[in-house]
């Protein structure tokens, strides 16, 4: 039994780390501040006591070191999922998200160091490519990061290589892709836009699209991204490294709306607005990378993700 500790545990993808580290199981602690996580998120009323019984809730903020010293104290491996995790919101507030983003990242990663923690895992994101012209994206593009957000993204991943080669501490980074599924949250102006979109046509609501719809994304389903990290864990060959996490195809958002209003059975017609900055145009993952180094493969498709994810709103929005 593996002792994991889950950053953002009471996040959306937190969550989902959380539940399938429980019910393979593992022991289980998450820190979270609960500023965008949910304590909801973490009920697991379904794996009954004995599997939640190994579950530790630690609330504090990664700001404070000493919540990280002891947030990794007896830990094995460390899942770092917690982050402010919005390109518009890292726009409208950079001070804020780099001070969650960079500076809480690296009190962790001295505080894991410090504790002998054998590996650190942790959520980066597709949004360190910019606007390269190059689809899709691999891993030896020069990064050209469009928004703070993304600065801090590409920033932490040099910190957890750096702690990898400077102090013998493992580190593994996955660069996410648009990830949807159970327990994101569809109600902030910063939410993402699956739960927006379906949110919208399941409430009879006219969904927003910014820009001409066109752009296109890696959208990948939570599961993935669970598969992904549990294999990262323990991977021989994928210590020190940055790699691609994702399905390895792309939708533009008008095909997107188009599938999600055949799945909910609606014909209504999206609202398009200006587009928004920091915002890059198209995103394609190439993941031969993560198949090489993690022996990844896709384990949910898009198309299969968006009919599970609607079914999933759907009871949220009945209760």
């Amino acid at each position: 039994m593996a002792h994991v500790l889950v950053t953002g545990g009471g996040g959306f993808i937190g969550s989902n780390l959380a539940e399938a580290l429980l019910k393979r199981g593992d022991a289980v602690r998450v820190l979270d501040n609960f500023s965008t996580g949910r304590k909801e998120n973490l009920a697991f009323p379904e794996l009954g006591e004995t599997l939640t019984s190994r579950l530790e809730i630690l609330q504090g903020d990664m700001a404070d070191r000493e919540i990280c010293r002891k947030a990794v104290q007896d830990i094995d491996y460390v899942l770092h999922q917690a982050a402010i995790p919005s390109v518009p919101r890292s726009v409208a507030q950079p001070i804020e998200s780099n001070d969650a983003n960079i500076n809480g990242t690296l009190n962790l990663l001295v505080e894991a160091r410090d504790a002998g923690v054998k590996r650190m895992v942790f959520a980066s994101s597709s949004s360190v490519y910019g606007n390269t012209p190059t689809l899709p994206k691999v891993e030896t593009i020069t990064p050209n990061p469009l928004s703070p957000y993304a600065v801090q993204k590409l920033t932490a991943e040099h910190y957890f290589r750096i702690f990898y080669e400077l102090y013998g501490l493992e580190t593994v980074c996955l660069r996410y892709f648009n990830v949807f599924g159970p327990r994101q949250d569809p109600t902030s102006e910063y939410s993402a836009v699956i739960p927006k979109f379906i949110k919208a046509l399941l409430t009879n609501t006219r969904p927003t699209i910014f820009g001409d719809g066109e752009q296109s994304r890696d959208f990948t389903h939570v599961d993935n991204v669970v598969y992904g990290n549990l294999l990262a864990l323990e991977a021989p060959k994928a210590a020190g490294k940055a790699m691609n996490l994702a399905c390895g195809g792309r939708l533009t958002l008008n095909e997107l709306l188009a599938i999600l209003k055949k799945i909910i059975g609606s014909d209504i017609e999206p609202i398009y607005a200006d587009p928004r900055p920091g915002d890059v145009r198209h995103s394609h993952a190439d993941i031969s990378l993560s198949e090489e180094l993690l022996e990844y493969e896709m384990q949910v498709s898009t198309e299969e993700g968006l009919a599970r994810t609607v079914d999933y709103f759907k009871e949220v929005f009945a209760r």
